[in-house]
């Protein structure tokens, strides 16, 4: 008589959930994904709204360092994750649904038709065709050891060879991502850093009237820097404060100063000295004369005034537009944010990713204390640390 498979629970249907599945169902086991939500990966279909950033085309090498973390991140191990499941290996992965990528000039990937939902069908086409079952509206109740699990419109815990939870961080809580997992990892003891939000706009002090005029436009060609750190990229100036690429790589910096701000080169590939010669025959009006000799658009004279202002000599003004400095108040809700900073400490997570005071439970994707920058890395981050823990729930059971 045939033996059963071995059951893994898969807990959370975002992209590490989905294929963590899609593994552990490839390497013989019978597989159940539970989601809170009535259909699953909503947080993946919004953010391929505007086109799906898979990943990212830089050198493996530069791409490995991108990934940070709180106490006890362990830089080798999560190095060897993205290794051992690299970008190139998550565009071949998409060309395996049928879902053609290209990589832009900056670096990043997308699917061909900039969409979430064309992958997301097909994968989950391909998932049920491996034998996935799919329990939505199954929101956690209880984890047990065993591993157990209890759903919250269950009386009895169900029994699993393994569970690997991957229930996402605590940014954008409408799609499922709202970290209600955390008392019943406190329950057995486990360590969860707080949550903070990451990849988010931060608030500014702007006056009404300044806000007024400067909500809504964005600074390009810039070179942001937060004390020692920089990331070249644009901003966009918000009636909160400043949001965009540039700021969302500096986040841990940030967060770690007690009087957080940046400071912004808005001319970074012109020498001071540049700018000087072009203004040798302006003896007045310094900042509105920028405006057509640097092509200093007006966002940034208006902050320029504000900040640094007025202007009676022009090496003030050269010193200002080279060091913009805006003090910052704080970041913006983390509901609001792109991703989160924070979840499972890494001192509870062995290297195969499973829960030290849970055996059998595994840990993939947003829930666990890691973070990057935009820019395809947190899908790769999510990606790989679900291969892994697929990986680590199959030499298990089996």
């Amino acid at each position: 008589m045939t033996p059963a498979p071995p059951s893994i629970a898969i807990v959370g249907g975002g992209p590490a959930g989905l294929r963590a599945a899609e593994l552990c169902a490839a390497g013989g086991a019978a597989v159940t994904v539970f989601d809170a939500k009535r259909s699953v990966a909503r947080k993946l279909l919004v953010a391929g709204y505007g086109g799906l950033n898979l990943t990212h085309g830089e050198a493996l090498d530069d791409f490995v360092g991108r990934y940070s973390g709180g106490s006890g991140f362990p830089v080798r191990l999560f190095e060897e994750m993205i290794r051992r499941f690299p970008p190139d290996e998550l565009r071949a992965w998409a060309d395996g649904l049928g879902i053609e990528t290209f990589e832009q000039r900056t670096g990043r990937v997308y699917p061909r038709e900039m969409k979430a939902a064309p992958m997301v069908r097909r994968w989950i086409e391909r998932l049920r065709k491996q034998g996935v079952r799919f329990e939505v509206n199954h929101p956690l109740a209880e984890l047990g050891p065993g591993p157990s699990l209890r759903c919250r419109h269950t009386s009895e815990a169900a029994n699993f060879s393994a569970i690997i939870l991957a229930l996402g961080g605590a940014s954008w809580p409408k799609t499922g991502s709202d970290a209600a997992w955390v008392p019943l990892l406190e329950a057995h003891g486990i360590a969860i850093t707080p949550f903070e939000p990451a990849n988010c706009g931060w608030e500014v002090a702007w006056p009404d009237d300044l806000a007024g005029r400067i909500e809504g436009k964005p600074l390009k060609n810039l070179r942001v820097h937060a004390g020692p750190l920089g990331a070249d990229g644009e901003l966009m100036l918000t009636r909160h404060g400043i949001e965009g690429g540039a700021i969302y790589q500096l986040g841990p910096i940030l967060r770690a100063m007690p009087e957080p701000q940046v400071v912004i080169d808005l001319k970074p590939e012109v020498a001071e000295a540049t700018l000087a010669r072009k203004m040798e025959s302006v003896r007045r009006d310094f900042l509105a004369a920028a405006g057509e000799r640097w092509k200093l658009g007006e966002p940034a004279r208006l902050l320029l005034e504000h900040f640094h202002g007025p202007f009676d000599e022009l090496d003030e003004l050269v010193e200002a537009t080279k060091n913009l400095t805006i003090p910052l108040t704080g970041p913006r809700p983390i509901a609001e944010a792109i991703s989160s900073a924070g979840g499972v400490a890494w001192s509870e997570i062995d290297d195969e990713l499973m829960l030290r005071k849970l055996p059998g439970v595994f840990v993939a994707g947003e829930m666990i204390d890691w973070e990057a920058p935009t820019g395809g890395y947190l899908i790769q981050g999510c990606f790989a640390t679900a291969t892994h823990a697929a990986r680590g729930a199959l030499g298990y059971v089996l």
